[in-house]
Order: structure tokens, then sequence, then C-alpha cells
């Protein structure tokens, strides 16, 4: 079984204080759960609070990008050994906010994907299209792109140990949510493309869902027999809002 996987990317945002009070308050309020696993992904400067605060609790801690270098001459960049040296389980590669302002090429994503993984971190590799891309019928071509460039580079085997997060970029910030057969029909895409090179790493891999998930939407997306857990923007810097999310996918456990 799966499960369910609900991470929180807190992108840039924050602060000492604030990530104080928001964690007390996801730690005080989840009770853990087998089937359900909560995870928070805090800007750079703070993984080392959220390591001590996290450390013996049930939620993961990861961080949101990763250099595809392991050291050297990289102003600005930190390495995938870095991150685990801070307890950082999980890294998030490929956010369409990094492919999209920042010029991450899939290639690009593919050699940060490999180099977390040679890490021992455990990468959530983001794909999805954008609005004008879904009305060209283009959504699995994209898709198929950003999947095949990380499949060839790092092999369907290093999925033992990631997960896939589908994001539609039309729907991240917007308030606009795909329909839950809608998500369905891309994780499906997705899980069929990974079992075209290994039917059980395909049926093992955890898929999340991230496009404006709220505490009213996510039970009817976590009922879908493809969608595992959701990668949360807005709605993680909200204890309250995170947690309601949590505890719909708990209620399906």
């Amino acid at each position: 079984m799966r499960g369910y996987l609900i991470a929180g990317n807190w992108k840039m945002n924050g602060s000492k204080a604030a990530n104080a009070k928001l964690t007390r308050e996801i730690l005080a309020g989840w009770a853990d759960t087998a089937s359900v696993r909560l995870l928070v992904c805090p800007p750079y400067p703070y993984l080392g609070i959220l390591a001590e605060t996290l450390s013996g609790t049930p939620v993961a801690l990861g961080a949101q990008n990763v250099s595809q270098h392991a050291s050297g001459a990289y102003t600005g960049e930190v390495s995938p050994g870095m991150l685990k040296d801070m307890a950082c389980e999980f890294v998030i590669v490929g956010h369409s906010e990094r492919r999209a302002l920042m010029g991450e090429s899939s290639d690009i994503v593919a050699e940060k994907f490999a180099a977390a993984i040679s890490a021992g971190l455990r990468p959530i590799l983001c794909v999805g299209e954008t609005l004008e891309e879904r009305e060209q019928d283009r959504t699995e071509a994209v898709i198929d792109e950003q999947l095949d460039a990380v499949l060839d580079r790092a092999g369907i085997e290093a999925f033992d140990s990631a997960v896939i997060a589908y994001e539609p970029v039309w729907a991240i910030g917007t308030g606009r949510t795909a329909s839950p057969q809608q998500a369905q029909d891309v994780h499906r895409h997705i899980r069929s493309r990974l079992a075209a090179r290994n039917a059980e790493i395909a049926e093992a891999t955890q898929i999340l869902y991230g496009g404006s998930v709220k505490g009213d939407n996510a039970a009817g997306l976590f009922t879908m027999p493809d969608i595992d857990g959701g990668l949360i923007g807005g709605a993680s810097l909200k204890a309250g809002d995170f947690l309601a999310i949590a505890a719909a996918a708990a209620s399906l456990g």
C-alpha cells in the first residue's frame, strides 16, 4: 500500500517566529497515523532550526531545491550532501516556478534528481503543463518529455525512493483546481509511463497532486486511485488548513 504523503512547500515565506508557531501548531494538531505522512519544506535558512524541532516527530523535513553539483565554486548553491547533513529526507526538484522563473530545463532537473538520489535523498519530481499547453492538448506530451529526461538519466530503479508531483501550472496559486477526474487522468498516465519500464516500481511510486489543494477539495482528489497525497503551497502556511488536508487523507486511509 502506497499510503499518502502531504508535503508542505513553504516557498519563500516564513521567519523564525512564524515558523516556530506554525510547526508547533502542526505537531500539536497531528495524531500520527500509518497511512499518512507529513512533510514540510522550508526555505534554506531555516533547515537547521526545523531539523532540531522535527527530530523524533512524525513530520519529515525536506528542501525546496538542490544543486546538481556535489561541491565546488558554485556561489549560492546548496549541494545534496549538505541537505543530507541537515537531516533532510526529501527535496523538491523541477518545481514549475524553477522551470519557468529560473530557466531550469528538463536536463538540469534530471541532473538534480540523479544527484539527490546519489546522496540518499528522496526527490519529489515535479511535472506539469501550462494552461496554453493544456488547451493545445499537449499535457501528456509535455509530461512525457519531463519524465523521460529523468528516466533516461537516472533509470526507473531510482523511483524506488522517489516521489512524483503532478502540478498543473495553471492551477498553482490561481484558485483554480483540476477536477478529481482531470487530475486522476494525468496521474494514471504518469503511472503508465513508469509501468512501461517497470510495472512493480510504477505501482509502488507515490504520485502527489499539486494545484490549489484545500481542506474542502482534498478528499475528492485523494479518493482517486492514482492520487497519493498533495504538494501543498499556500495552504501549508496555515496549520489549520494543512491539518485539514492531512485529515482528509487520514479519513481515507
